[in-house]
């Protein structure tokens, strides 16, 4: 899952992201209005959620909200502001917010308020993600795997891992590109190693391996990679 966050104060923003980062949410942090139209416009990627300051150099964040319903954008929004009058947050959400947060703010009220956006967006996340005989937890981070012998697994999963697999089995049987995995799962600007990908999946291949579900997520050579969800392991 991924979120763009707009927040021009360094302190706030980069500990919003690093909270964000542990709960295994992909973040965008951008500092200025007019960039963030630019990532909005012409998205690199496909985001989630949007988190948006007030106050911002270019454009506003109200501005951003303004443009993003003008262009039929659902895009859930939630606003921090430090802004606390009735007709602030009724201008914000008149503007297209979905949600509006006061500052200064608990970490754990805006991970609640993003829980409670996801819910009512059209782009609503399951507790769990079933597919053949997979099924992602993600409430626990955990895949949960019946093997040939008919054992249902337990798969502790890192936050990549978790990714990872939350984008393959999105996309069951499909062929996905390193370009498409890097362009998705690692944050813009982040300039990862060469063979980052190929580390990630020896590391997630091993734990599969462990458990007896290690052929779920074939290499496609010259290509990619492909989830078989119903493959049958060795």
């Amino acid at each position: 899952m991924r979120i763009l966050l707009v927040e021009d104060e360094p302190d706030l923003g980069a500990a919003i992201k690093r909270t964000l980062n542990q709960e295994a949410y992909v973040v965008d942090w951008v500092v200025d209005g007019s960039l963030a139209w630019d990532y909005l416009e012409n998205p690199p990627t496909q985001y989630t959620l949007a988190i948006f300051d007030w106050l911002l150099p270019g454009l506003s964040g109200l501005e951003l909200c303004k443009r993003l319903r003008t262009k039929k954008n659902p895009l859930p929004v939630l606003m921090l502001t430090a802004k606390d009058s009735m007709e602030d947050k009724i201008a914000g959400l008149d503007a297209g917010a979905d949600d509006y947060l006061v500052k200064p703010f608990g970490m754990e009220e805006l991970l609640a308020r993003l829980r409670a956006l996801q819910r009512r967006s059209p782009q609503l996340q399951p507790q769990q993600l079933q597919v053949g005989n997979l099924s992602l937890d993600y409430g626990t981070r955990t895949l949960y795997c019946e093997n040939s012998t008919d054992d249902r697994q337990f798969i502790s999963l890192t936050n990549k891992e978790f990714q990872l697999l939350e984008y393959f089995l999105k996309r069951p049987n499909q062929i996905i590109t390193r370009d498409q995995l890097i362009d998705q799962l690692w944050e813009l600007g982040a300039e990862p190693l060469s063979n980052v990908v190929a580390a990630q999946m020896r590391l997630l291949r091993r734990k599969l391996e462990e458990k007896g579900c290690d052929r779920l997520i074939e290499t496609v050579y010259g290509i990619g990679y492909r989830l078989q969800p119903n493959r049958e392991s060795k």
